[in-house]
């Protein structure tokens, strides 16, 4: 008979070590499969079940360690790590291969008039919002208010952006024309990411200390869990455009989704999620209170967000 499975497994962080790249892009190659998509309610509620059973010291009968692992994958897929809700399924970081494989073929398919160019700009904003927010680090309430001014804010501003990079097309040279896209995708991404998640920026996100004993709330932490975002974002998208310029229009979607395969982990696995600073790089009021109540603290730890 099989010894029952030790509850002594640290299920809170990640099975590969996060200290190093090549442990964070396996970590990340799980969390982003596109297969994660397909999973039903009931594989999610399942999973749900026995990761929340586990962390009250409760295993299910016959549960192997690689079993748990799977589970914690397919819960880390579809749950929010901070608010701990379901994540809308489009906004899941499995479901960026799909996703922008169909967008990026809608914007190559209907590209000759500018109500069409427009459109899927639109919708493509729309898309990264959505992921944008689905992503965002903290558990502090959004309202409906917020959210909709976050979201006209974003979507107005990357759009705006994206179409007057992309008219400058018409006036360059067709190599230099090129990289516009990729331009256009970078400097979109540098607006709807901040004012998606402004939230964040205005009120702080939550710190920790290595124990994940809540110390409080930093904008400083947010400044940098979003600016690594970003910049994650923008070297994910580098490999599709980067084939824009050697690839032809036919061949460009196939090689774009290929490499987005690739891509999504791999930018994704360039900073750990689980982030951190040194206490003196916060705020000074927050400096004093931890230094006050915490002495021995020299380093936080927060959810940069994907």
């Amino acid at each position: 008979m099989a010894a029952e499975l030790s509850t002594s497994i640290n299920i809170k962080e990640p099975r590969w070590d996060q200290s190093t790249f090549v442990g964070r892009a396996k970590h990340f190659f799980t969390v982003t499969d596109p297969r994660n998509i397909l999973l039903t309610n009931e594989q999610l509620a399942h999973a749900h079940k026995i990761i929340t059973e586990y962390r009250q010291g409760i295993v299910s009968p016959g549960l192997t360690e690689d079993e748990l692992w799977r589970a914690k994958y397919v819960f880390d897929s579809a749950f929010h790590p901070d608010t701990g809700e379901k994540m809308i399924l489009i906004g899941r970081m499995s479901a960026q291969v799909p996703m922008n494989m169909t967008i990026t073929g809608c914007m190559m398919t209907f590209y000759k008039s500018t109500p069409a160019v427009l459109f899927w700009q639109w919708i493509n904003q729309s898309f990264n919002a959505i992921v944008n927010y689905t992503n965002r680090s903290g558990d502090a309430p959004i309202t409906v208010s917020q959210l909709g001014t976050a979201y006209v804010s974003a979507t107005t501003g990357a759009v705006a952006t994206a179409l007057g990079l992309n008219a400058l097309t018409k006036h360059v040279s067709p190599l230099i024309g090129r990289f516009v896209p990729f331009a256009a995708v970078a400097a979109a991404n540098c607006i709807n990411i901040p004012l998606m998640r402004q939230r964040e920026l205005q009120h702080g996100i939550p710190i920790t200390d290595e124990n994940d004993n809540r110390l409080g709330e930093s904008t400083k932490a947010a400044q940098q869990a979003i600016s690594q975002v970003v910049v994650s974002r923008i070297l994910m998208a580098s490999p599709g455009m980067g084939t824009n310029i050697f690839v032809s229009p036919a061949h460009l979607d196939l090689s774009f989704s290929f490499s987005l395969v690739f891509a999504t982990p791999l930018c994704c696995a360039l900073f750990p999620q689980r982030s951190s600073m040194s206490v003196g790089r916060l705020e000074p009021e927050l400096q004093e209170k931890i230094r006050a109540n915490h002495p021995g603290v020299e380093r936080v730890y927060f959810n940069k967000g994907l």
